[in-house]
């Protein structure tokens, strides 16, 4: 069987582990199901592994500064209705008292 290649760093080396495959050169994690999803389009995992699709609740796991603002972004804010978009900030969201802002996918983790 052939292995897909990590989703993260490329890797061609990963193997499965459980329900999940694993990458040896970069630790990432992600369940066995994401494959069906990434031949049809954009696979985005949180913090834990855990994968993210459009209209998704997920909260923030760490205070995060805001660009242009003197306010922080609070850990356990929670962020309902996410988009997925291509890009580094690969969440498209708003946030009550920010407004819409882009977030990284390793900042977050599922409800």
């Amino acid at each position: 069987m052939e292995y897909p290649k990590c989703p993260q760093c490329g890797s061609e080396y990963t193997y499965e582990d459980g329900a999940n495959f694993v990458c040896p050169e970069c630790a990432h994690e992600w369940p066995q199901t994401a494959e069906v999803i990434e031949e049809e389009g954009l696979v985005v995992c949180d913090a834990n592994g855990n994968l993210l699709v459009d209209g998704d609740t997920v909260t923030v796991i760490k205070d995060l500064k805001v660009k242009g603002s003197s306010s922080t972004l609070k850990i356990g804010t929670r962020v309902k209705n996410i988009r997925l978009v291509e890009g580094d900030h690969n969440i498209d969201c708003k946030i009550d008292g920010f407004g819409a802002m882009k977030l990284k996918s390793e900042f977050v983790k599922k409800n």
